[in-house]
């Protein structure tokens, strides 16, 4: 079983490898709510874009005037929303860019508004531009209302085979080869797929996989 983070990490090494000789950008942002306060939506598209002018050859004149720009204000202060905003779309039209957002649902309502709005303008001026994004079902409406036009949603949901697989493959990560026998290593792989498979259907909130596109 890939839990959502896995299913993420999966699609942003794919495409990392496959960027490799095609010019292509890849950047990605892992929201947890448990750092919620550092997960504005400037922080979020501040790192988005710090990751693609980090793997370009150059930073492109605009973007450090928009930066040397900020300075001159009274006391000096980083680019704000628009700013970065405009900052992406800019970067985003010189070459395919791939943006992953891993468990948007963490976000906060608010912010998570705010983030939405501002994707929607950078796909609006970055034809070239694709955004993955996992989180649970229930931001599925909101996602496509805000993104009207420019979403494909899969549903995405662990079976019992997909769980026990997946403890196979940690319990044989183990190192501590004494704390484990046959009898204990049968009752995990019994009692976890069984408990876990009730409490996915008794949630009714799969997670869900939205893949943003032109």
């Amino acid at each position: 079983m890939l839990t959502p983070r896995d299913h993420s990490s999966l699609v942003v090494d794919r495409l990392c490898d496959q960027a490799g000789g095609q010019h292509n950008a890849v950047s990605c942002f892992y929201l947890d709510c448990a750092t919620r306060k550092e997960q504005s939506t400037i922080n979020v598209l501040g790192s988005l874009l710090k990751q693609i002018v980090g793997g370009m050859q150059g930073i492109p004149e605009e973007i450090s005037r928009g930066f040397q720009l900020q300075k001159t204000t009274i006391g000096g202060r980083r680019p704000q929303v628009p700013d970065i905003v405009r900052m992406l779309q800019l970067v985003t039209s010189y070459q395919p860019t791939f943006m992953c957002l891993d468990g948007l649902d963490e976000c906060g309502r608010v912010q998570r508004a705010r983030l939405l709005d501002s994707l929607k303008q950078i796909l609006e001026r970055s034809p070239r531009t694709r955004i993955f994004a996992t989180g649970r079902s229930h931001i599925q409406a909101e996602i496509e209302k805000r993104l009207a036009g420019h979403v494909t949603s899969v549903s995405v949901s662990p079976n019992r085979g997909d769980i026990a697989q997946y403890l196979r493959v940690k319990l044989g990560e183990d190192d501590m080869l004494d704390a484990m026998d046959e009898s204990l290593e049968a009752d995990i792989l019994e009692q976890i797929p069984e408990n876990m498979s009730e409490m996915c259907v008794g949630s009714t909130m799969p997670t869900i996989s939205s893949c943003i596109i032109r």
